[in-house]
């Protein structure tokens, strides 16, 4: 029930990739039948392949044994299944192999996931790794590792966390420094980092040591195979699937992403933003399939010669669940279109810039006005989306367990 109208239109910059593929979609209702068709596939691989293996994935876990840490065998076939699928480039462009999906059809195909496996949606999820290479990256890295994100042949991480600079990223430490021929190198700790075991890792570094916080900040790509250390990995309370990694980097060959210095406060804030989008998705996914088993416990469960959830008290708690699992949704769906519009204005603007022969200029200053105030209405939305949907999946759950005693 979005306004597709407008967001269609930003995702496909008017429908232009029909002109090279043919199964790009030509309309705003073509491209949203096509959306409908690759999640009613992504719902069927997580009701019917992926929930079946989620109990024994999180008993079993993820494991580290000399140094290698394994995915849960549940959790490799999931990851398998969805890149046979060409469900793992859901945002990147066709030219790479990707859909080229708006944010808020992502957000949707993380909750699904998360419903059936919570652990496989950090994984799934880490999709957005890739998107930052792909907003940021210089052409031969887009090139490089984009289509290999599509295919499902490897897999990202967001390596951000250290032991003194958890949220306060400013105060990382990792060093990055470059050598003579121009290669930077990486050195120091990382830690509490999600799939830190990924074949592909964003890394926030200090590349300039005489600027003080995030100024001196810098981000860097590297390959978990040129020297990246998994040191442990770390014993959660649950999402046991999902392997939380400690990391050492010693003299590790990197890749500068975009500028210097510009690694918090423009490359790594936008990438906490579809983060924060992810785990949104992932509390209200997690939510909503507690609600489903306090459901059918409640219909099924006869207390005093009747169902519990005829039980006024029972009732009541169970629709307050969902109405809460609703107000979240709302709030996370509304940020990831605000997150598709602000994408889609930044291209048009870019677009409508490179062809300034047909170019209005009252036209770009308007669009430039529209971008700013998407932009300030993101910073806004994301943390809060996360807030709400985190805080809620708290509470239902909770309930949930109160519902089966």
């Amino acid at each position: 029930h979005l306004d597709w109208s407008t967001i269609v239109p930003l995702s496909e910059l008017d429908f232009k990739d029909r002109e090279q593929y043919d199964y790009a979609p030509a309309s705003t209702p073509d491209a949203v039948d096509s959306y409908k068709r690759v999640l009613t596939v992504l719902g069927e691989i997580a009701a019917e392949y992926c929930a079946p293996r989620s109990e024994n994935v999180d008993l079993s876990g993820a494991s580290f044994h000399g140094g290698k840490v394994t995915y849960a065998t549940g959790t490799s076939e999931s990851l398998k299944l969805l890149a046979q699928s060409d469900l793992m480039g859901m945002t990147l462009p066709r030219k790479y192999g990707g859909l080229n999906f708006p944010a808020v059809v992502f957000t949707m195909a993380q909750e699904i996931i998360a419903r059936s496996d919570a652990s496989l949606q950090n994984l799934f999820g880490l999709q957005g790794v890739a998107e930052i290479i792909h907003a940021f990256a210089s052409e031969e890295l887009q090139d490089k590792y984009l289509p290999l994100f599509c295919q499902g042949k490897v897999t990202g991480a967001m390596a951000l966390t250290e032991p003194e600079a958890g949220s306060d990223l400013q105060n990382v430490k990792l060093k990055a420094t470059q050598g003579e021929d121009g290669t930077w190198y990486i050195h120091g700790v990382k830690r509490f980092i999600t799939n830190g075991n990924a074949d592909i890792l964003l890394v926030l570094a200090r590349s300039d040591f005489d600027e003080e916080g995030g100024l001196g900040l810098s981000l860097f790509l590297c390959e978990g195979k040129d020297g990246v250390t998994v040191r442990r990995i770390e014993d959660k309370l649950g999402i046991h699937g999902s392997p939380t990694c400690e990391l050492q980097f010693d003299r590790v060959p990197a890749r500068l992403i975009g500028e210097r210095k510009r690694g918090l406060v423009t490359y790594v804030l936008a990438l906490l933003n579809g983060a924060r989008i992810g785990t949104a998705a992932q509390s209200i996914g997690i939510a909503q399939a507690a609600l489903q088993e306090a459901r059918v416990f409640a219909s099924t469960r006869l207390q005093y010669g009747r169902r519990i959830d005829t039980i006024p008290a029972v009732a009541e708690m169970l629709t307050e669940m969902q109405v809460q699992i609703a107000a979240a949704r709302a709030l996370t769906y509304e940020a990831s279109v605000i997150m598709d519009r602000t994408a889609g204005t930044a291209r048009k603007l870019i677009s409508l810039q490179q062809d300034t022969s047909q170019t209005d200029p009252a036209t770009v200053k308007a669009i430039k006005k529209e971008a700013k105030k998407y932009e300030r209405l993101v910073l806004l939305l994301t943390p809060l989306a996360k807030y709400f949907s985190t805080e809620m999946s708290n509470r239902v759950t909770s309930d949930a367990i109160q519902v089966l005693g």
